[in-house]
């Protein structure tokens, strides 16, 4: 019989594409996903993890129950009275005994605005902590740094993916959306097709680089000196746009010089990319009247990532390929609210509307809105990875809420000790993940089609997310659980627990703030299907005359968002990883995902087709380096960096460099490839650098 429920458009619950999906609930209690062909992004398409979302809905693995720890020191079903009183029990003991910066707040990505912001205002005014910050942190940080530092403003894309197959030429670096988000890459396809070309940097050749007119294979940690090099050649070969130079930046002449100091053969030295393929590479991108560079983890995971991306959007001004129609300079998000997560306050050092903490009118407007005294907000905290490397000594009690840090932090090992150091560790899931096992309180929480709320996608682009279902018995949204919270700490009013009326005081919050808001309703984004931000309210705009304001897809194109409308150069040099191979570490690690499986597993390695697909971890290992070793394909290897090991199975492939090996971090276990990583920070950015790490390769008997 065939299903006549009412579909609810809505979307997946993954990456930052965020594409549109409708869902409609089954006679039999499951959630038939199909197409939604009216969002522009995927036109219905969908990977397969987005196909599979609902199975996590009715997951086994639920939580349907608060959890405590025991005196016996086991977690057991407890009431909700039970499990928040403890909690908010716990964190009002460690503020009277340690002070308020002894709690610490961690969030995650994937939450909603409205969670995002709430989760801030909650640590701001309720705690009174400054020590929150996200997992976000890991996921573009560096290219938000470099975005500010050259355009004055941060969006991970300053154009619609609608441009991309109308640009004359795409350099994609250390990106692979063949496999992290598989709708995106019809935009790459249909360039080639209108007789554009892509240009893709990556040490391996993956799926994405088997597609790419050119593909360079830089050595691990070297994205910067490849930026500098094309730079170089591009003044060389007099290529630089003078006019565009002279009109619309500033800095040229001290990045020029940075970068002459980078030769083509000095280049080829570092990076092991042959001085042919710079002068291609510089030729292809230069040849047509517009081009893009597109950056993703590889070069932003780095302890250098904030110059390295401003080494890319360097070669962009140079060449007049910013603040212009189908060019410039954009960021691939990863998580699924990577942009919108940290514009409204749960990152270290911002308030809504992507405002300063340290800006006395940026205090004043929200602490006005949150009716608070702009003083008893809390200045910046630690960034992520510090965050956690002082828990159980600066920070005693951490509520964490939308993440795995176990799994998906740096030198994960260290992280998962700092978290069993801790008085006490609240965390908010939908699953017993890694680090919710740890827990002494676990408070299950609502998913994605079980709730309504907003999201901006990696376009910039504000969408609403529909509730589709209602949750399991016995579980809460995260917003009830901080309105919760709250009221047993002593602030009754202010957290609300409506995902509308958190938005609608969002609006106000982010009015007139670099990341505007206040022109966009629940309402206008159901009709709309999506606003890009900055959208202000029209009262906000000059001469409105009371017509709401379009959203702005494309930004820059008269000016930047500097006080004089000029974009920077960034005067950088490349300078080596943290850690570069010795020669009891010789060989180069890098990380990240596959196909079938998101960030740190939590919700797709319990779907069975996702883990048929992915069942585990693997080291991807060169030919020549697995001789050396003794091994074949599917013998198990250890990786063994300054900071743990790391055993799987061995994929022999040509497509890698000899001098590198990959793993994905999706699992925990013996095969966790965060073991390994460093967690070198980025002096802007705070980053760590997960993307290069000196390791030795090992055959396991």
């Amino acid at each position: 019989m065939p299903n006549t429920a009412t579909p609810t458009p809505t979307h997946c619950p993954y990456c930052a594409l965020q594409c549109g999906m409708n869902l409609t609930p089954a006679a039999d209690g499951t959630v038939e996903v199909s197409e939604r062909v009216d969002f522009p992004v995927n036109r219905g398409a969908l990977c397969g993890k987005g196909r599979t979302a609902p199975a996590v809905l009715a997951s086994s693995a639920r939580l349907t129950s608060p959890l405590m720890r025991s005196a016996e020191g086991t977690l057991v079903p407890a009431s909700w009275d039970e499990a928040l009183g403890r909690v908010a029990g716990n964190l009002a003991r460690t503020r009277a005994e340690h002070g308020a910066d002894a709690l610490g707040v961690f969030g995650g990505g994937g939450l909603t605005n409205e969670k995002a912001y709430t989760l801030g205002k909650f640590a701001r005014v309720v705690l009174g902590t400054s020590q929150i910050d996200y997992n976000g942190r890991f996921c573009m940080s560096s290219a938000a740094a470099a975005g500010v530092r050259a355009f004055g403003l941060d969006r991970g894309l300053p154009f619609p993916l609608e441009d991309i197959p109308r640009t004359g030429c795409v350099i994609l670096v250390g990106s692979n959306p063949a496999e992290t988000m598989p709708p995106s890459l019809r935009y790459f396809t249909e360039l080639r097709e209108n007789g554009g070309t892509l240009i893709v940097v990556d040490p391996r050749r993956t799926r994405t680089a088997e597609q790419a007119d050119l593909h360079l294979a830089p050595r691990p940690g070297t994205d910067l000196a490849l930026a500098l090099g094309m730079l170089h050649l591009v003044v060389a070969e007099g290529r630089v746009d003078e006019r565009y130079v002279e009109e619309r930046t500033a800095g040229w002449e001290e990045a020029r010089a940075a970068a002459m100091g980078h030769w083509p053969e000095y280049v080829e030295r570092i990076t092991g990319v042959s001085v042919p393929e710079l002068r291609e590479a510089v030729r292809m991108f230069c040849a047509p009247e517009a081009a893009m560079v597109l950056t993703a983890r590889g070069p932003e995971q780095q302890a250098k990532g904030t110059d390295t991306v401003g080494a890319w959007i360097n070669l962009c001004l140079a060449t007049g390929r910013a603040g212009r129609p189908l060019s410039g300079y954009g960021c691939l998000t990863g998580q699924g609210n990577g942009q919108g997560g940290r514009e409204h306050g749960q990152k270290a050092d911002q308030l809504p509307g992507y405002r300063r903490l340290t800006d006395p009118a940026a205090r004043r407007h929200v602490a006005e809105v949150w009716g608070v005294d702009p003083d008893s907000l809390p200045g910046p905290g630690r960034s992520a990875y510090e965050l956690l490397d002082a828990l159980g000594t600066g920070i005693r009690s951490l509520l964490l809420m939308g993440s795995n840090p176990v799994v998906s932090a740096p030198r994960a090992a260290h992280v998962e000790e700092r978290l069993r150091s801790l008085d006490f560790l609240a965390v908010c899931d939908v699953v017993l993940s890694e680090t919710a096992a740890l827990a002494d309180v676990v408070l299950p929480v609502t998913q994605w089609a079980e709730e309504s709320g907003t999201m901006t996608s990696l376009e910039g682009r504000v969408l609403l997310r529909r509730r589709a279902i209602g949750p399991p018995d016995g579980v809460r949204s995260d917003l009830e659980v901080l309105h919760g919270l709250a009221g047993r700490l002593g602030v009754e009013k202010g957290f609300p627990t409506e995902p509308e009326e958190v938005f609608e005081e969002l609006r106000r919050a982010s009015a007139g703030g670099p990341a505007d808001y206040s022109g966009i309703d629940y309402r206008r984004l159901a009709e709309e299907g999506g606003v890009f931000w900055p959208c202000p309210a029209p009262e906000e705009t000059a001469g409105a005359g009371g017509d709401r304001h379009p959203g702005t897809p494309r930004l820059f194109l008269d000016r930047f968002a500097t006080d004089d409308g000029r974009a920077r150069f960034a005067p950088v040099s490349h300078r080596p990883s943290a850690e570069e191979p010795d020669e009891e570490y010789p060989v180069l690690l890098t990380t990240g995902r596959v196909v079938a499986q998101y960030q740190s597993g939590a919700q797709t390695r319990r779907v069975d087709e996702l883990n048929a697909a992915a069942p585990g971890p693997f080291v991807e290992l060169h030919p020549r380096l697995a001789a050396r070793l003794g091994v074949a394909e599917g013998d198990p290897v250890a990786v063994v960096s300054r900071r743990g090991r790391a055993v799987a199975p061995a994929r022999v492939t040509a497509g890698i460099r000899p001098d590198t090996v990959f793993m994905p971090f999706h699992w925990p276990g013996e095969g966790r490839a965060n073991t390994l990583t460093n967690p070198a920070l980025d002096p802007t950015s705070r980053m760590p650098e997960f993307k290069v790490c000196a390791v030795r390769v090992e055959a396991v008997a």
